[in-house]
């Protein structure tokens, strides 16, 4: 276990940012000096829950979030601040409804099958004006601005300094693109174990955030944030490995190079694919990317469907190729750790009850998915992604009671919320009804 003191004084840090994520993905945190990190790596850092998006009141005691010191990164735009991965604890015990402590608790539930999931993400971002308005730059106007060598570079500032970030840091990133969608990039990097994957995603979002406000712009990872272009996707590339990290266990000699243990995966995900959109795809703003239709450039690259084909990427699951499966179905705006978290529960289901996925489609889902006989839609709303997941015994004790209580009981105060407000295009259609 890293020392935090020892950290600081070796690396020239003066404050940490002893963070947690709560159940909206909103990273919350302490400033810690580095003359105080050394008690505090003991005791952990103080919080009312309930002034984070967790299901408490403001009658629950201190929460304690407890540092992973393991998971430190020293801010290389910043470096006299390090950023360090928490868990909230209170009275003694994880704070069964925080998402970190849920994925890790999978993890353990994975382990103890001898299974380790092994993840990669690809979180789209739009750079956007600081109103939040407009993209960024006033001549990325193609209709098919993917991969636009132009408009790449126009931005390059950004992009590369926050990849260079990232090969500091050691995480791995190989490209760096345009997507589909004007002002719309995308930065991989290597996989790793679900929870570092989690761990780097969280960073990931809060380091593109600071890195454009550097540059006076605004990053957002809202899952659609202009009606005409295309949404951000997250999409996950994950595999199920022995604990030694030296045999994939998705391998297989059929003709997708998958085995009988990566089709029972998958036959969980189609099992599950439903009541996973309230954790894939939270929020209001999610349905309009996953429902919506053709965009600018021609399509939505989101699917509408519990469907799985090979290299193809009009359905919920694709398999580019032997050994993994890309999940396509979650947004900008999933919690990293829950994202993680419902996966690999669903896939554990599959595993543990040997489920059959069903056939696979090798059809264009966008322009013959009505040939798909019996495949299930996704729902149209967050109310009916709620009620999916609600409905779904299985997957609300898989990711805990605790957890599924808090999320259904605050999501459904969010989309009560949304019903509330008034539209201007209500007013247009309904004033002379």
């Amino acid at each position: 276990m890293t020392d935090l003191a020892k950290f600081a004084a070796d690396k020239g840090v003066k404050f940490f940012l002893f963070n947690f994520t709560d159940l909206f993905g909103v990273q919350r945190a302490k400033l810690v000096p580095a003359q105080a990190v050394g008690g505090m790596q003991n005791s952990g850092a103080g919080f009312a829950g309930f002034a984070s998006w967790l299901d408490m009141t403001p009658a629950h005691p201190d929460m304690f979030v407890m540092p992973d010191a393991n998971t430190v990164i020293q801010l290389p735009w910043k470096p006299e601040i390090a950023w360090v991965a928490g868990d909230p604890w209170m009275d003694g015990e994880p704070v069964a409804q925080a998402p970190r402590n849920v994925l890790q608790s999978l993890v353990t539930r994975a382990a103890s099958a001898s299974l380790v999931m092994k993840s990669g993400v690809e979180p789209e971002f739009h750079l956007i004006n600081a109103d939040g308005t407009e993209i960024s730059d006033e001549r990325d106007i193609q209709e098919k601005p993917c991969y636009d060598q132009s408009a790449l570079l126009r931005r390059y500032d950004v992009i590369s300094e926050i990849c260079s970030t990232m090969i500091e840091l050691g995480w791995g990133p190989y490209q760096n693109d345009h997507e589909d969608a004007n002002g719309q990039f995308e930065i991989n990097w290597d996989f790793g174990d679900c929870l570092e994957t989690a761990d780097r995603h969280a960073f990931f979002k809060f380091m593109v955030k600071a890195i454009a406000e550097k540059h006076g712009l605004r990053a957002t990872f809202m899952p659609k944030p202009f009606s005409h272009l295309t949404g951000n996707g997250c999409h996950v590339h994950h595999s199920i490995w022995t604990p030694d990290g030296k045999t994939c266990v998705f391998d297989g000699d059929d003709e997708m190079g998958l085995s009988d243990t990566a089709y029972h995966f998958l036959g969980g995900l189609m099992t599950h694919g439903a009541a996973m959109c309230a954790i894939t795809n939270p929020t209001v703003n999610s349905y309009k990317r996953i429902n919506a239709p053709a965009t600018l450039s021609g399509a939505t690259w989101s699917p509408s469907s519990v469907t799985y084909g090979g290299n193809n990427r009009t359905h919920m699951v694709r398999i580019p190729d032997g050994g993994r499966l890309e999940f396509r179905l979650a947004d900008g705006a999933a919690n990293p750790y829950l994202l993680q978290a419902v996966l690999l529960a669903a896939g554990l289901d599959g595993i543990q009850r040997k489920l059959d996925p069903g056939k696979r489609l090798d059809i264009d889902m966008y322009t013959e998915g009505h040939k798909a006989r019996g495949a299930k839609k996704l729902p149209l709303n967050m109310l009916d992604a709620i009620r999916e997941f609600q409905k779904d015994k299985y997957l609300k004790t898989a990711m805990g009671d605790a957890f599924s209580a808090a999320y259904i009981k605050l999501r459904t105060r969010e989309w009560n919320q949304f019903t509330k407000h008034l539209t201007q295009w209500e007013r247009d259609q309904t004033l002379d009804c």
